[in-house]
C-alpha cells in the first residue's frame, strides 16, 4: 500500500466529520435556545408564583403575630394576677405565721422562767435529800460503832469470867480404880 492512504483517507473522514459537524451546531444552537427561553419561561413563572406566595406569607405572618401578640398580652395579664394573689396569700400566710411564732415565743419565755424555777427547787430537794440520806448513814454508822463497842464488852466480860476462879470448872475426879 501506499503511503499516501495514509494521509488522504483520515482527511477525507476530517472533512465528512466537519460537515456533519458544523450541520448538527446549528441543530444544536437552536435547541439550546429553546431549552433557555423554556427555562426562563419557568424562572418568571415561579418568580411570580414566589413573589405571591411571600405576600402571602406576610400577610399571613402579620395576621399571626397580632394574634400571638394578643395572646402574649392576656398571658401576661393573668401571670400577673396570678402572682398577685398569690403574693397576697403569701403575706397573709407569713402574717399569721408572725403571729403564731409570737405567740409560741411568749409562752416558751413562760415556760423557760417556769423551768429555771422548777430545776432551783429540784436543786434545793436533792440537797435536802442528801443531807439527809449524808444523816441516815452516820447514824447506822454511829449504829454500827455502838453494836461493836458492846460485842467488845460482852467479849472483854465474858473473857473476865473465864478467866475467874468461881467460873472455872473443879478439875475432874481421879478416875476409881476397880
Amino acid at each position: 500500500m501506499k503511503k499516501w492512504f495514509y494521509v488522504i483517507f483520515p482527511l477525507i473522514l476530517l472533512g465528512l466529520f466537519t460537515v456533519f459537524y458544523m450541520a448538527s451546531i446549528k441543530e444544536t444552537k437552536a435547541k439550546e435556545e429553546a431549552k433557555r427561553e423554556a427555562a426562563a419561561r419557568v424562572a418568571k413563572e415561579a418568580a411570580d408564583k414566589k413573589a405571591a406566595a411571600e405576600q402571602e406569607a406576610a400577610a399571613d405572618a402579620a395576621k399571626r403575630s397580632a394574634e400571638r401578640a394578643a395572646k402574649d398580652a392576656a398571658e401576661a395579664k393573668a401571670k400577673q394576677d396570678k402572682y398577685n394573689n398569690e403574693m397576697a396569700k403569701i403575706k397573709a400566710d407569713t402574717d399569721a405565721s408572725n403571729a403564731r411564732g409570737d405567740a409560741y415565743s411568749k409562752k416558751v419565755s413562760d415556760l423557760t422562767v417556769e423551768l429555771d424555777t422548777l430545776r432551783k427547787e429540784k436543786d434545793t430537794l436533792d440537797r435536802e435529800s442528801f443531807e439527809k440520806e449524808k444523816q441516815v448513814q452516820l447514824e447506822e454508822v454511829a449504829r454500827e460503832n455502838a453494836e461493836m463497842e458492846i460485842q467488845r464488852y460482852v467479849q472483854m466480860i465474858a473473857d473476865r469470867a473465864d478467866e475467874s476462879s468461881m467460873a472455872k470448872m473443879p478439875p475432874p475426879p481421879p478416875p476409881a480404880k476397880s
